[in-house]
């Protein structure tokens, strides 16, 4: 029997997440982004919610193409506002859109999202403790305070810690899970 973290046991979308994408550390600066703003629209509701529209949100985002989101106007918001496919939440529509464009400013000032993200652990992934579950830490506050400095939305210590899980800056696998070695 394969053992997993808790949350992943009881759906195969989940499950299939968990076990070849939840952790495992990314450097591509797209993934990172995409991964950051559909933790944005998961506030409020449960990841599963939002693995599910994913493909969705991925159509209705231009493949969450910073450069094409960043183009985006009003028509589109009205767009996507009326896209059953996503979460019609005007606010963190309109903070996706800005998002593109503060990410397209960064690499216009030579600054790499993936750079950026990964400067705040000198680009090593942290090990969690692995034996239980915690909704923010120091440095998940210091990476929200910095994106929010640059003009970030729904990107708050909780929202970022998650976000830190998923891309793997922090491995946060139980010890239990067969994953906890391998990311």
């Amino acid at each position: 029997m394969t053992h997993r973290c808790s949350w992943a046991d009881a759906d195969p979308l989940m499950r299939a997440y968990h076990d070849a994408e939840w952790g495992v550390p990314q450097r591509d600066s797209r993934m990172l982004w995409e991964m950051l703003m559909l933790e944005g629209f998961q506030a409020g509701l449960s990841w599963q919610v939002i693995l599910k529209k994913r493909e969705a949100f991925r159509a209705a985002f231009a493949g969450f193409d910073p450069r094409k989101v960043a183009a985006f106007d009003e028509a589109d918001v009205e767009r996507l506002m009326l896209d059953p496919g996503i979460v019609r939440a005007r606010a963190k529509i309109v903070a996706t859109i800005r998002g593109a464009q503060i990410y397209c400013e960064m690499e216009e000032a030579g600054e790499r999202f993936a750079e950026v993200c990964w400067s705040f652990t000198d680009g090593k992934v942290l090990k969690g403790e692995g034996t239980s579950w915690i909704a923010s830490t120091p440095l998940s506050e210091a990476i929200s305070k910095d994106m929010k400095r640059r003009g970030f939305k729904f990107v708050g210590p909780t929202i970022v810690y998650a976000w830190m899980q998923a891309v793997g800056i922090v491995n946060d696998h139980s010890v239990a899970c067969f994953r906890w070695d391998e990311v």
